[in-house]
């Protein structure tokens, strides 16, 4: 089932995020809707806050960056068939020099910076199956964890921009939260007026 997405402006976005256990409520079927909902969307990872959940659960498949021409065949290879579900999720290091990235959300569409960030991480995560897992990456897939891991932090890619860059995409952020914008995936607004 596809899910609305969450826009810029819901404190939903902004909560850090729970712990959850192998006893999570029909946790199977959310983590089936949640790909469903990121493919309909055309994004490579989906944050359960995103859908509404203050939840540590994200996923991740960048199959989509592995026809990038400007990549190398290696880190094409290594992002074709990277498809993964990271549960109660936490980075213990992040390594190297920052590097620029012109970075989307789901939840702020129609808005892409260049973000900088560490090219290389070690995270501590359990998987569907809550099977515990440390493993380190880098470069583009480091890059694309550590943004859907930023919303189980409550944090958005537009808090990583300067404070100018900040002022001048505050008008574009107020009327993504009020929904003036054309998506062509559902979405849920929060300063939408309801109608009584």
């Amino acid at each position: 089932m596809i899910l609305p997405i969450v826009a810029y402006g819901d404190p939903v976005l902004r909560r850090e995020a729970k712990e959850i256990t192998n006893e999570y409520p029909k946790l199977e079927e959310l983590i089936s809707n949640m790909w469903e909902t990121m493919y309909n969307a055309h994004g490579v990872g989906l944050a359960a806050p995103q859908i509404g959940l203050p939840i540590r659960l994200f996923l991740v498949d960048t199959s989509p960056f592995a026809d990038d021409e400007e990549l190398s065949p290696e880190e094409q290879e290594r992002l074709k068939d990277f498809k993964k579900v990271f549960i109660n999720a936490e980075i213990g290091e992040e390594n190297g020099t920052d590097w620029n990235f012109n970075e989307g959300c789901l939840s702020i569409p129609e808005i892409r910076e260049d973000v900088k960030r560490k090219p290389e991480i070690t995270i501590s995560y359990q998987d569907e199956n809550f099977n515990a897992h440390t493993e380190t990456y880098d470069g583009l897939l480091a890059r694309v964890i550590q943004h859907e891991y930023d919303h189980i932090q409550g944090i958005l890619f537009t808090d990583k921009l300067s404070s100018l860059k900040k002022r001048l995409l505050k008008s574009r952020l107020d009327k993504i939260s009020k929904g003036k914008i054309n998506v062509d995936y559902k979405m849920r607004f929060p300063k939408i007026k309801k109608r009584r």
